[in-house]
């Protein structure tokens, strides 16, 4: 007679087994620690991010050598220092838009890579600039580098890692774009303005070479039909000793899930268009506090200014406030949580990495290509329109104007977050997309 069930024992059942078997994070966790190629995967990418900083606050020193330049071709007047300073958020909506088709194109790491050409590019023309031309055009090119990665890295990297580091990791973009960006500003106080854009093409080579070793993304190759190629992918970044199946399993039936896109008519349903909205008015409020305007002019706001010391030293401080904030919020936001940063931090502990983490979480899985190409497309034309304006508005209003708007900002940014803003700490995706489809907020409970 057939033995029972519940009281047989063999690895086929084991009904209640003494020691529970790992869970799939635990594995993954262990495979990471035993295996640190992933974290070398994600620095070579979050290179690009450094770039990215570096690029974006290239103008803060530059611009006022240029303004007191005897060189006629290369003297800048305000207005076309705001053009020189607002031209690269205009490249970098430009390179966000390319992602949406570049990603699944090319992939994560080869659109990565890529980004390096018009990179690459911009600085040599801007190292050799002899016209206001150059200048321009460089800067646009390094825009469109900058948006490229900024779009591709944290989706690389959010594939790769493993569930047990996933959020350390998530946050190594923020931080190197703010890491770049104080490089630039120290930099700014021993190097003169060409040497500045020959020092910008040593970190994209270095991002080349040690891309050129790293593998794609398993689930770009899975969505590609070579799963082979996608298994030996996952091996590599967790280790040969790790488990993958279990995870490769997993990432099959994701990419199973989400083949098909939404369609038109689920994009206008209730649950689908309001995590839209509130993502997108979260990018559009997070630009309009005024950081760009503010990183890029960030050495001529402290010439207009009775600060003691000398804004070449004023502009590198602020760039290592960032950078130590940064690191907290990093630390700190699976703790206490994205709303209570948003609410008592300033924009490098808040609204700087926050936002980009909740839009990750709260757009729908099957719109989220689309959704986040959107918001960065809003986000870097908003950007342009306040970089561009910024010059213009001081030179007719002074300083307090504009600062007065960004306070402003903030005030309804508070506003927006208390109302509008849910809680994901602790939340699994699912979670978050029950939230908005049935508004019971237990689910976020």
């Amino acid at each position: 007679m057939q033995e029972p069930l519940l009281g047989a024992e063999g690895p086929d059942y084991d009904t209640f087994p003494e020691k529970p078997p790992p869970s799939p994070g635990d594995r993954a966790r262990v495979g990471a620690l035993q295996n640190k190629r992933v974290f070398l995967a994600t620095f070579a990418a979050v290179l690009g991010n450094f770039s990215f900083g570096y690029a974006l606050v290239y103008t803060s020193p530059v611009i006022p050598a240029l303004e007191h330049s005897l060189d006629p071709d290369l003297h800048l007047t305000k207005s076309q220092a705001s053009w020189f300073g607002s031209v690269f958020t205009l490249g970098a909506a430009a390179g966000g838009l390319s992602a949406m088709i570049l990603n699944d194109l090319l992939g994560r790491k080869l659109s990565i890579m890529f980004s390096a050409v018009p990179s690459a590019a911009g600085y040599a023309l801007m190292a050799g600039a002899h016209g206001l031309w150059m200048l321009l055009l460089g800067r646009t090119l390094t825009g469109f580098a900058g948006g490229l990665t900024a779009a591709c890295i944290p989706v690389y990297v959010s594939e790769i890692a493993p569930p047990g580091v996933r959020g350390a990791l998530g946050a190594t973009p923020q931080l190197m774009a703010v890491f770049g960006s104080l490089s630039l500003y120290a930099l700014g106080l021993l190097l003169p303005w060409r040497w500045l854009a020959v020092a910008g093409e040593a970190p994209v080579l270095v991002m080349i070479l040690l891309l050129s070793f790293m593998p794609n993304s398993p689930r770009f190759l899975l969505s590609r039909g070579r799963d082979e190629e996608a298994l030996r992918a996952l091996t590599w970044l967790r280790g040969t000793d790790a488990d993958v199946h279990w995870e490769f399993e997993q990432i099959q039936d994701n990419v199973r899930r989400q083949s098909s896109r939404v369609s038109w008519a689920e994009a206008r349903a209730p649950h689908v268009c309001r995590p839209i909205a509130v993502a997108l008015l979260m990018r559009l409020l997070q630009q309009l506090t005024g950081i760009t305007p503010i990183l890029v002019y960030l050495q001529s706001i402290f010439d207009s200014t009775a600060v003691l010391l000398p804004p070449k030293d004023d502009a590198a401080i602020v760039g290592a406030v960032r950078l130590l904030s940064v690191l907290i919020a990093a630390l700190t936001m699976d703790l206490a949580g994205r709303k209570v940063l948003l609410f008592v931090s300033g924009y490098a502990m808040g609204w700087g990495p926050i936002t980009w983490l909740l839009m990750s979480e709260v757009l729908p899985l099957r719109a989220r290509g689309v959704a986040s190409g959107l918001c960065v497309l809003a986000s870097w034309l908003t950007a342009f329109v306040l970089t561009k304006s910024f010059l213009p508005v001081v030179s007719a209003f002074g300083l307090q104007v504009p600062f007065f708007f960004f306070a402003a900002i903030c005030l309804v940014s508070l506003v927006f977050t208390g109302c509008c803003v849910p809680e994901t700490k602790g939340r699994s995706l699912e979670q978050i997309e029950s939230f908005f489809r049935t508004g019971r907020r237990s689910f976020l409970r």
